[in-house]
């Protein structure tokens, strides 16, 4: 059995359910599915016991869920990573948030989130990097 050691120095055992339940209030009041809280505490489950540790620290799952919970929703993303990277500044957020930028580019070239005025997707072109080069 997979044991859980928290900050005060208790063990207890590792719970699924627990992972859903924090993400799921890092995912207040975001579009995000029951399903795809179960997909992410599972995937989380499965990399950690892959590990084969018979203990594992608090914080290395709270760490472990941040990569699949950017991928399921940015904003619930920042207000996890803020605790579980100890984010003391608005600079961290700053850093968070252009780390996220670069990561979705190498990922979809071309695509800038939230470049419409509906906050919707918009691919990037020459003529609207000229357009915003000329203030027009």
């Amino acid at each position: 059995m997979l044991m859980v050691v928290k900050r005060s120095g208790v063990t207890e055992p590792f719970s699924r359910e627990k992972i859903k339940t924090g993400v799921r209030k890092a995912c207040q009041p975001r579009p995000v599915a029951d399903d795809d809280l179960a997909k992410l505490a599972q995937r989380v489950q499965d990399e950690i016991r892959a590990k084969g540790c018979a203990e594992i620290q608090s914080r290395e799952i709270g760490l472990a869920i941040l990569e699949p919970l950017r991928d399921l929703d940015e904003v619930a993303y920042l207000r996890f990573a803020s605790v579980y990277r100890d984010f003391t500044s608005l600079a961290d957020f700053e850093q968070a948030i252009e780390e996220m930028r670069t990561a979705r580019e190498a990922r979809e070239p071309g695509v800038e989130k939230g470049g419409g005025t509906d906050g919707t997707e918009t691919a990037a072109t020459p003529e609207s990097g000229a357009k915003a080069a000329s203030g027009t």
